[in-house]
């Protein structure tokens, strides 16, 4: 098998929680992999993250220049050409930098590509078994990829759990001067901070997610009776907020906040990996959802396949049954 690599992202100082995803789906290709954690920046917060991700991996490739100081996907990916060697495997988390990244990545080294991997099946010859998905999440195609030349597979947030590796004291390996000016076409201005809303959901350890199986915004009032009777905050996915039934600062995802409680309910949530992104730290994800081929059941530790407008007022009232019994 190819040298197996790992492109880890981090913001303010602090790897990603993909990283250790990224080393799950690693040891699902290969059982006995050691693959290298590769991680580009520029600063003492990009330092320390180097230095961190040699607690998890073995070996960790530093690609440190200055132009890499915000993560501009272009750039990172002239940089990579220049260090990543021919041949070998990539894996990059699906979120909407690495959608920006990979593809042109497997042009210019000449590897194949599959996007928005749910799963690793195998090996047959010089194939990998995997499986991905199509047509916004309704449909799990499964797929053979030639890695003979190369590959990068960008990974759904949260479809590999994270295993309980071995504490490693990864060797760190710098790579920087391989990477000569990297100049591109377009240029980070800002950051924009969405305003605050009435409740932090960032902050939030149980959530109580609705999606568009909520069907109208009165119906919000149930997911919000759950809420309170569980002492949770209520969010909820992108066609809530497009609908105006809960404004923006509810919303989970790429596009919305990003969140790491203790426990997740998805209620009527398909599980799109825009929604999934949002949702790091491995919390218990339960979802309900009345079909049962939805995505959301792929990474969900708990599946409850029923209608939410039925089983969400059974369940509060049972909730709030089992705290009167026990006061």
């Amino acid at each position: 098998m190819a040298p197996i690599f790992a492109y880890i992202e981090h913001h303010g100082g602090v790897a990603d929680d993909s990283a250790t995803e990224l080393l799950a789906a690693a040891r699902k290709i290969d059982a006995n992999a050691s693959p290298i954690a590769i991680v580009a920046g520029y600063g003492p917060e990009f330092d320390a993250v180097c230095t961190t991700a040699c607690a998890s991996y073995d070996e960790v490739w530093k690609v440190a220049n200055q132009s890499l100081a915000y993560p501009n996907a272009e750039l990172v990916r002239k940089a990579l050409v220049q260090v990543l060697p021919k041949g070998c495997l990539l894996l990059v988390p699906h979120d909407h930098f690495g959608i920006d990244l990979s593809p042109g990545l497997s042009v210019k080294l000449n590897a194949a590509f599959v996007s928005d991997v749910m799963g690793v099946e195998g090996t047959e010859g010089a194939n990998l078994k995997l499986v991905r998905q199509e047509f916004g999440g309704q449909v799990s195609a499964h797929v053979r990829c030639d890695v003979s030349s190369g590959a990068i597979f960008n990974l759904r947030p949260g479809a590999f759990k994270p295993i309980e590796a071995v504490p490693a004291n990864g060797r760190l390996v710098d790579k920087s001067s391989e990477v000569g000016t990297l100049v591109g076409g377009r240029r980070y201005l800002e950051t924009i901070v969405a305003e605050a809303g009435d409740v932090d959901i960032t902050k939030e350890p149980l959530l109580v997610s609705v999606g568009r199986g909520i069907q109208d915004k009165d119906n919000i009032a149930l997911a919000e009776d759950l809420a309170k009777a569980l002492g949770a905050a209520v969010s909820c996915s992108r066609p809530v907020v497009d609908a105006k039934w809960l404004p923006k600062s509810r919303q989970v995802g790429s596009s919305g906040q990003t969140v790491k409680p203790k426990v997740y309910l998805a209620c009527g949530i398909s599980g799109s990996f825009q929604h999934l992104a949002g949702i790091k730290g491995s919390p218990l994800i339960v979802a309900i959802n009345k079909n049962p081929k939805a995505p959301i059941f792929q990474v969900a530790d708990v599946g409850i396949v029923a209608d939410i407008l039925e089983f969400l007022p059974e369940l509060t009232n049972k909730i709030r049954e089992a705290k009167g019994a026990s006061v």
